[in-house]
């Protein structure tokens, strides 16, 4: 059996301020290649040019990637703000129909930080666009110097900050062996509002829900608001996570 491919979501960006292109962090497709097993794929998250089902007649599993832009509020019926600027509207048109689509195919899908935010609203949830605004809530955001600039360390920059509560008996429970976890925070948008077939399967200590699963999915279909891309070749929680991704890859192709 061939090894599965995974289509991997692309983001806007402009390179030197002059060239528009589409860019996936490496960490990411390294995590698909090494940990799950399979062939990663980026696809532009630009929906002129991304026909999702004959995407999803070519790849055995999605990863939404996460990205510094957020999810425009319009999607959740909010007025924008510039101060949450940047948006990257065109993801947002490819990425939460393709959520849409392959939990209707089955298709395996995982989601990573704005991944899980564009699960959420795809199922009609609503996002927050400052976690560390809400009273009691902490600074989810990634760690900075005095001066505001990103800390340079990326083992200080993807260290563990927080605990993450997992219901107990769910899927990640299953998928993880526990019912607490420890891992990194590098976000500022956060779910507000569950969609309607969002199941909240691990929150934060200060309450931000950190992992989701859609109800009645015949495939894999899970999100985590952590990065769980950073270092899953040796972090045992990232690890098992993209391992169980590539074991849904591999069922779902036996089974085609």
């Amino acid at each position: 059996m061939r090894r599965p491919v995974v289509g991997v979501i692309g983001n806007a960006h402009r390179l030197e301020n002059r060239f528009t292109v589409q860019m996936v962090g490496e960490r990411n497709l390294r995590a698909v290649a090494e940990v799950s097993g399979a062939v990663p794929l980026m696809f532009a998250g630009t929906p002129e040019i991304t026909d999702i089902a004959a995407l999803l007649d070519v790849v055995d599993g999605v990863v939404l990637t996460g990205a510094r832009a957020n999810v425009h509020p319009t999607r959740f019926n909010t007025e924008p703000c510039a101060a949450h600027e940047p948006y990257d509207l065109h993801r947002d048109d490819v990425a939460l129909a393709l959520s849409e689509a392959c939990v209707a195919r089955g298709v395996p899908i995982f989601g990573i930080c704005r991944g899980l935010q564009e699960m959420n609203v795809a199922f009609g949830g609503s996002l927050h666009p400052e976690i560390r605004e809400i009273p009691g809530r902490m600074n989810h955001r990634m760690p900075r110097l005095e001066n505001g600039e990103i800390h340079p360390d990326p083992t200080v920059v993807f260290a563990d900050r927080h605990d993450v509560t997992l219901t107990p008996g769910g899927a990640f429970a299953r998928i993880l062996g526990r019912d607490t976890i420890r891992v990194n925070s590098l976000h500022g948008q956060g779910i507000l509002e569950p969609g309607n077939r969002v199941v909240i399967e691990g929150i934060a200590e200060d309450g931000t829900i950190e992992a989701i699963r859609i109800a009645d999915a015949s495939g894999f279909a899970l999100g985590v608001q952590w990065h769980a891309e950073y270092d899953p070749q040796r972090n045992p929680i990232n690890r098992a996570l993209f391992e169980a991704f590539g074991d849904a890859l591999r069922e779902r192709r036996r089974a085609a």
